[in-house]
């Protein structure tokens, strides 16, 4: 691999990891250490019961956008599937390489491996597309430090977005192949995320999962020991999430740490305080994502299961009779029949009062018969 290749490949966990190191060294490691030490054994649980919720809700929107796409899902593989890829996700520099193994193993599942990466990818588009839209809304609309900087540059970043946009589709809209996938994309994104057989399914999803993201950043404050309202909160936890929705991080860590501790310290709550907040938040993220560790491990013991069902089924029920052959029995029976049928004809022998049978080597006469 040539370096400015491993360089971009590696583009993410670089970034995340200066944020990070730059972060701890303006605010130090103690308030890591602070915020690791308020969480306690009821905050895990509540973490991994808002992680259940999130996560049913963000399977059954994967299941909505992969039928959409004409690709069967069933929803239990599905949730399974996606808790093992937030596990991934949070464990692995990058932050997508969860969602990168969901997409191959659905594809090949499906046998179609371009429908199934596009089925993620329209999936996590659709959650981005909610979370960035309500973000604006929150961020332009609630009182909040931040407001006025969002509303300086919020329309010049729509319209160099939008310009951006209108360059690459006016490249593209003369080449014939190319304007062909365009069509057929468009298709997929309009059956997949705006039919109305799928749309609202979507949308309502995608809605009360950035709730509960919300609500786990709520709970990450309380934990800290932060006395704000929910409104005041609520615009700094969607700096927060619009952070990590980036994908330059390392397992999540990273710019959220950073656009945090700053948000926090522009509210006037302190920025150590936002650090302990997105540490927290961080953590029970992760505990959110550890039932992911137990499905490999279920589907291997299932597995098992299912072989030993199988070959005991094989042991017990014997072979059937090909044409032109017998069919196979136990040893017991085999033996038995054997001398059952020797016996069968020495007692016929003997006991028929006409037997055709030649008797102490004399030929057969009428008068022995």
């Amino acid at each position: 691999m040539k370096p400015s290749r491993a360089l971009r490949a590696h583009l993410g966990t670089v970034v995340g990891t200066a944020v990070l190191a730059v972060v701890v060294w303006r605010l130090g490691t103690g308030v890591f250490v602070d915020g690791l030490r308020r969480i306690d054994g009821p905050a895990l649980l509540a973490a991994v019961g808002i992680g259940v919720v999130t996560t049913a809700l963000s399977a059954w929107r994967w299941q909505l956008v992969a039928r959409g796409l004409g690709i069967r899902l069933p929803y239990g593989p599905a949730v399974a599937d996606y808790y093992r890829a937030l596990f991934l996700n949070a464990a692995l520099p990058g932050g997508v390489l969860g969602d990168v193994h969901r997409a191959v193993r659905h594809g090949h599942s499906s046998g179609d491996l371009g429908r199934g990466v596009r089925a993620v990818v329209l999936e996590r588009a659709a959650g981005q597309v909610v979370l960035a839209v309500a973000g604006a809304g929150v961020l332009l609309t609630v009182a909040s430090p931040v407001r006025s900087e969002v509303r300086q540059f919020a329309l010049p970043a729509a319209v160099a977005a939008l310009g951006a946009v209108a360059v690459v589709l006016a490249l593209r809209m003369n080449r014939g192949a190319r304007a062909r996938r365009r069509r057929a994309l468009v298709a997929e994104v309009r059956a997949a995320l705006l039919s109305r057989r799928n749309g609202p399914g979507v949308a309502v999803a995608s809605v009360a999962v950035l709730a509960g993201h919300v609500a786990m950043f709520l709970l990450a404050a309380r934990i800290t020991g932060s006395d704000a309202s929910a409104m005041v909160l609520l615009p700094l936890a969607v700096l927060a999430l619009l952070a990590m929705s980036l994908p330059l991080n390392v397992g999540g860590w990273g710019p959220r740490e950073g656009v945090t501790a700053w948000a926090f310290g522009a509210a006037g709550l302190g920025a150590g305080d936002g650090l302990a907040v997105a540490v927290v938040y961080g953590v029970l993220g992760f505990a959110a994502s550890l039932p992911g560790v137990l499905v490999p491990v279920a589907r291997r013991l299932a597995s098992l299961r299912a072989a030993g069902t199988t070959g005991a089924a094989r042991t017990a029920v014997p072979e059937p009779a090909a044409e032109g052959r017998y069919a196979r029995l136990p040893p017991s029976e085999v033996s038995n029949s054997k001398y059952a049928v020797k016996e069968s004809t020495r007692l016929a022998s003997s006991s028929f009062p006409f037997s055709a049978v030649p008797r102490e080597g004399r030929p057969m006469t009428p008068e022995s018969v």
